[in-house]
């Protein structure tokens, strides 16, 4: 189905001359509001405490209040059956595609991991480094209930293959109207990596099973995966029940920083391509060139006319609700502007994007010209694509083979090397007051000294 687009709402904000409102709407991508809603939250705390209390019959009763699934707690756990099912029911050429998907990510994170350990003699007696060590176990969400996503299974569940973790847990909710069914795709790619520890539970209750374990499902040290707001809000509060999660995983959002060496009509797709996720996403274009911003304005209307709903009224409202237009008086304010954005998806189409990419501080991933697609990212190149949203690449990164991997400092000292640097301890253990630490100094002094 197709129909006219208008895109007179499609905002070109002036950086430079911008209001402070202007520049907040790019920024917070259109949100107008902080933080997490004080009755989601209270909702959400009530699950989490009724799954630490009652383990799997929270779980149950969870799955039929929210999800209308009347399942038994022997049904939590995806059988071995359902995965020979979930086989059968997948097409060869998506079972292809997921094993070429995983063998990409799973080559980019073994170069992680051979990276990981190291050490270095800094001067001649002194060696130190750092020895990478796989977590024990985790806990791995992967969302459903707008689709069929096995490549967030892939994106999450490889490097922790590849890491070596011990213990990998799989949680995933229900398909949308069915009587309990798990995703096959999903099921599919699990099988691929190797991984039978698959679980069936409403998203928030699910992820309290993982932080505090129920009868069935295992208790992790840490949980990792991107989800719905509710999800989101799970994730927070159970960190308070001493389980690590790896947050910053919300809406998508991408920019793209162009030229005028760029293909308007490519920009155009380009900038659809995250926006397509749903009415919470959020895409920016930054360019030095009026002409650009304003030549993209037909082809974006075009490109979204041809898209089925729900998904075109997802990227409209992404693009010129969320995002936008933004002219930039010099390539270093649109880089400023890309930074302070710090988008999941940054791509430099530039005809020099390498000569840009020193001022890219702050984004999940940078892609360098117009080839190297943001689709391409999420499903085929093997770098990270569950990443850091909402600005929160300014402190955090994506996920790869690093997240599930604790590193202990190691060092090594000859004793001249030691006797070197034994006034620095004593002197400092006695300015701080401690006389035992300065006592490891002088028990090794040589008799009669």
């Amino acid at each position: 189905m197709t129909g006219t687009v208008n895109m007179a709402d499609l905002r070109l904000v002036e950086w430079s001359t911008a209001t402070a409102e202007e520049r907040h709407r790019i920024l917070s991508r259109g949100s107008g509001h902080d933080g997490i809603d004080e009755g989601l939250r209270a909702s959400i705390a009530t699950i989490v405490e009724d799954v630490r209390k009652r383990g799997d019959a929270a779980l149950v009763d969870a799955l039929g209040r929210f999800d209308k699934m009347d399942l038994p707690a022997e049904r939590l756990r995806v059988s071995e059956e359902e995965f020979a099912q979930a086989r059968a029911a997948v097409s060869e050429p998506l079972v292809e595609a997921i094993r070429t998907s995983i063998a990409q990510v799973r080559a980019f994170n073994e170069l992680i991991v051979e990276r990981a350990s190291w050490t270095v003699e800094t001067r001649p007696g002194l060696l130190v480094g750092e020895q990478a060590t796989a977590i024990p176990s985790v806990g791995l969400f992967v969302p459903s209930g707008k689709g069929s996503f096995p490549s967030v299974l892939i994106q999450i569940a490889t490097p922790a293959v590849v890491a070596g973790v011990e213990r990998i847990v799989v949680m995933v909710p229900p398909v949308p109207g069915s009587t309990g069914q798990v995703d096959p795709a999903t099921l599919v790619a699990a099988q691929e990596l190797g991984l039978s520890e698959v679980y069936r539970s409403n998203g928030p209750a699910g992820i309290a099973a993982l932080a505090c374990g129920t009868e069935t499902v295992p208790k992790v040290r840490k949980i990792v995966g991107p989800g719905s707001p509710a999800v989101a809000c799970a994730q927070l509060e159970v960190q308070r029940l001493g389980c690590v999660v790896e947050v910053g995983f919300g809406p998508t959002d991408a920019a793209i920083v162009a030229d005028d060496s760029a293909d308007l009509r490519l920009l155009a797709a380009d900038l659809i391509n995250e926006a397509e996720h749903g009415p919470d996403s959020s895409a920016v274009l930054v360019s030095t060139s009026r002409t650009l911003l304003e030549g993209v304005r037909p082809h974006v209307a075009e490109q979204l006319a041809e898209l089925p709903e729900p998904r075109r009224t997802y990227a409209t409202t992404s693009i010129a609700a969320n995002g936008g237009l933004v002219l930039a008086a010099s390539r270093e304010e649109a880089m400023e502007v890309a930074n302070a954005y710090a988008p999941e998806h940054l791509q430099l189409a530039v005809e020099e994007p390498k000569a840009l990419l020193p001022l890219a501080k702050y984004s999940g991933t940078v892609l360098l010209g117009q080839w190297t697609t943001f689709a391409a990212s999420n499903f085929a190149i093997g770098t990270p694509a569950t990443l850091p949203t909402t600005g929160f690449a300014q402190v955090s990164s994506g996920v790869t083979a690093s997240t599930y991997l604790v590193r202990a400092a190691i060092a090594q000292l000859d004793e001249p090397e030691f006797r070197r640097l034994a006034p620095v301890v004593t002197e400092l253990a006695g300015h701080e007051g401690f006389p035992a630490h300065a006592a490891t100094v002088t028990v090794r002094q040589p008799a009669g000294d």
